[in-house]
């Protein structure tokens, strides 16, 4: 009898664990959170939150805003499974312990990065010994910075870095404070808006090096293929919704970062989000040679010790297939 009793339990238990391995696991079973910051390319993910997206598709996302320097921590501790961040990050990232795989391209800069100067400033040359206000080691910015340097013979150690996020950076340079300012958009802007602080002296249109990715933690990654592809899937749908109405979308976009529709428009004129085709092209080869090159400037910069020993293991294109 007890026999019997204890095989139907078995038998019982192996349906009901053949019917659990059996039933796919759901998208919106998945609840996915996603360090961001209010950068002017990321917004795009803002619009597929606030305007349902992500919920259609079958995601619980929470987007998270957390400093770049800071983002690696809150993915190493699982608080996290998922960033925004620019490609080269990824890479430092990676090569210094914390595993990351690149799936889908969000955007690049066309002038939405920028170093600002002093008036008198007329070249690279001239901040030698100056101050620069830039966000820590590990951030686009203080790549930014080193990736300018570099190309006009120079290193970051030939500068006095001051660590300030992108909007201090601004609004210190601003006020007068600090010789230079490496920033973003939308606080780029602001100092495009007050030429008697100085000037901007480059930008990403004369040296293209910041481009942003979203990449996930790989083993969050393994379990959750379907909520990877709907993550991809639902930044694609958020970009067709800002060609169809531009106007409502500037809208919600601008409203996280504290401005109106018409100045988020203005903000984003200096950036392309990346739509599947461009996204297709850039994991073809264009993202593997950039990361090679970012390596370089990233182990002279100090931001790594090594050159990583895998690119292919930071990035996985079969979700803008």
């Amino acid at each position: 009898m007890s026999r019997t009793v204890v095989k139907m339990t078995s038998l019982a238990a192996v349906v009901a664990g053949a019917a659990l391995l059996s039933t796919p696991v759901q998208a919106q079973e998945t609840k996915v959170a996603l360090g961001m910051s209010g950068w002017t390319g990321f917004a795009p993910l803002t619009l597929a939150d606030k305007a349902g997206i992500f919920k259609k598709n079958g995601l619980d996302v929470e987007l998270k805003m957390i400093p770049q320097k800071d983002r690696h921590l809150a993915l190493a501790s699982k608080a996290i499974q998922c960033a925004a961040t620019t490609v080269e990050t990824h890479v430092a990232w990676n090569t210094n312990g914390v595993p990351i795989v690149q799936i889908f391209q969000m955007d690049k800069s066309y002038g939405a990065d920028g170093l600002a100067v002093r008036g008198d400033v007329k070249g690279f040359a001239d901040l030698k010994g100056k101050t620069v206000g830039v966000s820590a080691p590990g951030t686009a910015p203080y790549f930014g910075l080193a990736w300018m340097l570099s190309k006009n013979g120079m290193s970051v150690k030939d500068v006095k870095i001051v660590s300030l996020e992108p909007q201090p950076a601004a609004q210190a340079f601003i006020s007068g404070q600090n010789d230079a300012a490496f920033t973003y958009e939308p606080y780029l802007s602001s100092v495009r808006a007050n030429p008697q602080a100085g000037k901007i002296l480059a930008t990403t249109l004369d040296y293209p090096m910041v481009m942003d990715t979203v990449g996930c933690d790989p083993a969050w990654l393994k379990a959750n293929p379907k909520a990877a592809q709907a993550l991809a899937n639902s930044y694609f749908e958020a970009l067709d919704m800002i060609k169809s109405d531009p106007a409502k979308s500037y809208e919600i976009m601008g409203a996280a970062v504290k401005q109106s529709g018409e100045a988020f428009g203005k903000s984003a004129s200096y950036l392309r989000w990346q739509d599947k085709a461009a996204n297709q092209k850039f994991f073809a080869g264009e993202m593997q040679q950039f990361m090679k090159d970012a390596a370089a400037i990233l182990l002279e910069a100090g931001v790594i010790r090594k050159l990583p020993d895998n690119y292919s293991a930071m990035y996985d294109d079969r979700f803008i297939k």
